[in-house]
C-alpha cells in the first residue's frame, strides 16, 4: 500500500509530533490545595466584594436616585451592588450626585472587576495551567545536567534507585523513562520526574536529555529491549556510563557489544545467591547485606588517599577487596599488585552510613 503525502504534511505531523512530546514529559507535581477549600475562599472572597460594595452605596445613599420610589433603602443598596458587580446595571438606580459617581469610579468599577475575577479564576487558571508548565518544563530542561536516567521503573529499577538516593542522589537529578503512563504517574508522587515513551526510541530519550546525562540505568522487562536502549542511548551519549540488567548470561556479551559499561545478569545473580544461601545461610545474608545500600556494610569505590599510598592494602584501616589500576580490576591477594598508587581506586567494605531516602514498595 502506497500512502500519499500532501505538501506541508511532514511540517505539520513535526509539530504534532513536539507538541505531543512536550506533554509526555511530567514533572512532580506541586502540593496544591483540595478543590473544595480553594471554592470555599473564593466564594467568601466573593461576598467580601459584595459586602463592601454594599458598604459603599450605603453610606453614600443620598446620591443615588430610585426610579421607581426615589429612595434607596439597605435593601436598594444590595439590589444595586448584585446587579452591578455582575452586570453593567440596569438603569433603575443610579448615581446622580457627583460624590456617589466619584466612588463608582474609584472603588465600584475596581470592585466589580476584582468580582469578575473571582467569578472566571478557575477558568483563568485552567487557562493558564498549560503555559505554566511549559515553562517549568523550559526551566527544567536548561537546568538539568549531569543527571542519571533509569530506564524502566519496575523492581530492577526502584532497587537500583534506592541504592543510588541511599548514597546522596538527589530526586531532582533522576528521570525514570517507562512506556506506561501510571507507572510514570507513581514516580511523580515519590518525586521524580517521568518521561512516558519507548526508551528504543531515540526522541523518547531526547525528552529526558539523555545526551547531557552522567549515567544511565537500563532495567527493562526484555533483553532485546535493554539491547535497542543501550545502542540509542549509547549513540546519543559517548561519555555517559551504562548500566544494563538482563535475564539471560548469553545476552550479556551483546549488551556489552552495544555500548554497555557493565551488565549485571539478574537471574544468574539471583541464582549465586540462592545457592550460597543453601550452602550457608550466614553467608547469603551478608551478601545480602552487601549489596543493600545503606544499611549494615556497603560496598564501594573510592579513589586512594595521599596518606593510604605507598601502602599495601592490608595497612589501610578499610577493608580492601580489589584494587583499581588503569582499567585493570586486582584483586587484593593478586602478588603483582605491589603498594598502593595514588591514582589508583579501591573497592572496600565499609560500615553503612544512615540511608538518605527510601522509595516505597517496589512493582514489578
Amino acid at each position: 500500500m502506497f500512502h500519499v503525502k500532501l505538501p506541508g504534511h511532514d511540517a505539520m505531523a513535526r509539530q504534532a509530533d513536539e507538541s505531543l512530546a512536550s506533554r509526555r514529559v511530567k514533572l512532580p507535581k506541586r502540593v496544591v490545595e483540595r478543590p473544595l477549600r480553594q471554592v470555599t475562599k473564593r466564594l467568601l472572597l466573593a461576598l467580601m466584594v459584595l459586602f463592601a460594595t454594599v458598604l459603599i452605596v450605603w453610606l453614600d445613599r443620598e446620591g443615588y436616585h430610585d426610579n421607581a420610589n426615589e429612595k434607596v433603602d439597605f435593601l436598594d443598596c444590595v439590589y444595586y451592588a448584585t446587579v452591578t458587580l455582575s452586570t453593567t446595571g440596569y438603569g433603575d438606580i443610579v448615581p446622580y450626585s457627583d460624590s456617589a459617581r466619584l466612588m463608582n469610579i474609584l472603588l465600584i468599577t475596581p470592585l466589580r472587576v476584582l468580582f469578575l475575577i473571582i467569578l472566571v479564576g478557575t477558568t483563568l487558571e485552567v487557562l493558564t495551567e498549560r503555559t505554566r508548565e511549559e515553562w517549568r518544563l523550559n526551566r527544567w530542561r536548561n537546568q538539568l545536567r549531569e543527571h542519571t536516567v533509569v530506564v524502566g521503573f519496575g523492581t530492577k529499577g526502584r532497587s537500583a534507585l534506592q541504592t543510588l538516593l541511599a548514597t546522596g542522589l538527589k530526586k531532582e537529578s533522576v528521570v525514570i523513562v517507562d512506556p506506561s503512563s501510571k507507572v510514570i504517574d507513581v514516580a511523580n508522587a515519590e518525586g521524580f520526574t517521568g518521561v512516558v515513551g519507548d526508551a528504543t526510541r531515540s526522541d523518547v530519550l531526547l525528552r529526558a536529555e539523555l545526551q547531557k546525562a552522567r549515567q544511565v540505568i537500563i532495567a527493562t522487562q526484555r533483553d532485546d529491549t535493554a539491547v535497542l536502549v543501550t545502542l540509542t542511548a549509547r549513540q546519543l551519549n559517548r561519555g555517559a556510563k551504562i548500566v544494563a540488567a538482563v535475564r539471560e548470561e548469553e545476552n550479556a556479551p551483546l549488551l556489552r557489544q552495544s555500548g554497555a559499561d557493565a551488565v549485571i545478569t539478574s537471574a544468574s545473580a539471583a541464582g549465586r545467591l540462592l545457592g550460597l544461601s543453601v550452602l550457608s545461610p550466614s553467608a547469603g545474608a551478608v551478601m545480602e547485606d552487601l549489596i543493600q545500600q545503606g544499611s549494615g556494610l556497603d560496598m564501594l569505590e573510592r579513589p586512594v588517599t595521599k596518606a593510604e599510598a605507598g601502602r599495601g592494602v592490608r595497612e589501610i584501616d578499610d577493608l580492601v577487596v580489589s584494587v583499581v589500576r588503569g582499567h585493570r580490576l586486582i584483586p587484593y591477594d593478586d602478588a603483582h599488585l605491589g603498594k598502593l598508587q595514588l591514582t589508583d581506586r579501591v573497592i572496600v567494605i565499609v560500615r553503612a552510613a544512615p540511608p538518605a531516602a527510601t522509595l516505597g514498595p517496589a512493582a514489578e
